[in-house]
């Protein structure tokens, strides 16, 4: 049992309120649980739980502490195997789940997410010790955007149609939507609960069953959500969890012959080695949603307040351990002192503290591998040259933290301009003209997002042709939703999640064609 804080109100911040989609007005909600008991440890295959294989366990620490959490069965090879085969049965013509009719889908989806809304609490406070993240982030953002994810894909269970098509000489010919089979999914640590809502959904939706891994550092809402699937009356096999490492669990996913498609959100790095995976094994279906350097581009005809509020929030949330993070910012000569100014007033001004406090912006970094990470490129920003406007280094005596940190003075050949650091760090730079903005907006190997912040239509409109981006936003930032299709260009990724292009992954399209008999006249 974890014994947390007592309850209490909160009071939700305006620039979660505007994450979360909502108007800034003061609002209290419960707090967290002032204790948790942790009851899903083990491996959720055919809706039951099964230790692992092997009989090993891994440990699950919480970032703020440092302090173990609980240990979770470690699945490997043969527990995905044990998986597959759950996940092959249960997609079998004639099963259940195949028997099942479209709309009776959708309304188990539907059935999940009130089961979501129900246990808000347990899952939010889970995922603020589990992954460190603010717990009013996820109150009002993780857990609104698993429920509507879920809800959207439950809305296109009975409507992935197919089409007729008027096809030369006497024949009639349509297509068939068809699910593509079993899906193996591997979903990162920084957004759990939602990344595992945005990967069954779609999946669901059209008729596939699942194997999904979460990732090891976060891995207890994915499994807690096994037993609101077995709840809501998903049929066994049709959702199989199993937690593991990357190189075990998640390389078994990837190679598996009996896996139809894969699905990955993480790194650019392992994204490479699941398409390679796929290639040497039997071809599998995949789609990546990668890294990104996203650019933010920020005009003199801006609303300034607007611009320099988007661009922290668009960095900061979450420490910076989000993938759209923008994390280049060009900003116009002419206000780029007082843009920079303002930035670091702004982050000076951050409160960082347990996830669980009210009051908390700012919780810690994933692990110590992160944290390690993100220093060490903070240091080699300061030896390059940039300039520290503050922050720099470690925040309090226990957990992952970081200060919030400013460089300004950046230029785009140094580290800090081309990796991704995934952490609380601002890079700020000066641009001229569109045209040389374009250019090194452009100059990078990725291609998740990108921000425009001007108040000319037409330059809007120009740049955000001209940007190699899979997302564009227009004086805002991180405005997403189910209905909007996510992905990227170049090494950000293949493939697009959610939206109806979401769908398209999770459904082969069969032509069919018929005879059609012609009396003789």
């Amino acid at each position: 049992m974890l014994h947390l804080q007592s309850d209490r109100k909160l009071s939700m911040s305006s620039a979660d309120q505007e994450k979360a989609g909502d108007k800034p007005a003061p609002i209290t909600v419960p707090a967290p649980l002032s204790s948790l008991e942790i009851k899903h440890t083990k491996i959720f295959i055919n809706n039951e739980w099964h230790n692992s294989v092997s009989g090993k366990k891994f440990p699950v620490f919480n970032p703020a502490t440092g302090e173990k959490i609980c240990e979770i069965e470690e699945g490997d090879k043969e527990d995905v195997d044990k998986a597959v085969k759950a996940a092959r049965e249960a997609f079998q013509f004639g099963s259940p789940w195949r028997r099942m009719d479209a709309s009776q889908r959708g309304k188990i989806l539907n059935k999940l997410a009130d089961l979501i809304e129900r246990d808000n609490l347990i899952l939010s406070t889970m995922e603020s010790i589990d992954a460190g993240k603010a717990f009013t982030s996820s109150y009002f953002g993780d857990i609104p955007g698993a429920v509507k994810s879920l809800r959207y894909c439950a809305g296109w269970a009975d409507k992935n149609h197919g089409r007729t098509i008027p096809m030369d000489g006497d024949f009639f010919t349509f297509t068939r939507h068809e699910p593509v089979g079993v899906c193996g999914q591997i979903i990162p640590w920084n957004f759990p609960l939602v990344m595992f809502a945005w990967k069954i959904a779609p999946a669901l939706c059209c008729g596939n069953t699942v194997v999904i891994k979460p990732a090891e550092q976060t891995p207890l809402t994915a499994l807690y959500m096994g037993s609101l699937i077995k709840e809501a009356g998903i049929p066994p096999g049709v959702v199989n969890i199993v937690p593991g490492y990357g190189p075990t669990a998640g390389s078994a996913i990837s190679h598996h012959m009996d896996i139809d498609k894969v699905a990955f959100t993480g790194s650019t790095e392992v994204g490479k080695l699941i398409k390679e995976a796929a290639g040497k094994s039997n071809l599998k279906r995949v789609t990546l949603e990668l890294g990104g350097k996203s650019p933010v581009i920020i005009f003199a005809d801006a609303d300034l307040d607007n611009a320099i509020e988007c661009a922290h929030q668009g960095l900061f949330y979450h420490q910076g351990q989000c993938c759209i993070a923008g994390s280049r910012i060009f900003v116009e000569e002419s206000i780029y002192e007082e843009f920079v100014k303002k930035s670091v007033e702004k982050a000076k001004k951050r409160v960082l503290g347990d996830p669980l406090s009210p009051s908390t912006q700012q919780g810690p970094q994933i692990d110590q591998e992160q944290y390690d990470r993100i220093l060490s490129l903070i240091e080699s920003g300061k030896k390059e040259g940039a300039k520290l406007e503050c922050g720099g280094g470690p925040w309090g005596n226990k957990g992952f933290y970081i200060q919030p940190t400013v460089f300004s003075d950046v230029k785009d050949d140094m580290r800090i301009a081309k990796e991704e650091i995934f952490g609380p760090v601002q890079q700020i730079m000066k641009f001229k003209n569109v045209e040389d903005v374009i250019k090194r907006a452009n100059n990078t190997t990725y291609g998740l997002a990108a921000g425009v912040f001007t108040k000319d239509l037409n330059k809007a409109m120009t740049i955000s042709a001209a940007l190699q981006a899979g997302t564009v936003w227009i004086n805002c930032y991180s405005a997403m939703s189910p209905q909007c299709p996510f992905g990227g260009f170049k090494m950000s990724g293949n493939g697009r999640e959610m939206g109806e292009y979401g769908l398209h992954a999770y459904t082969e399209v069969k032509t069919i064609t018929m005879k059609i008999p012609q009396k003789n006249s």
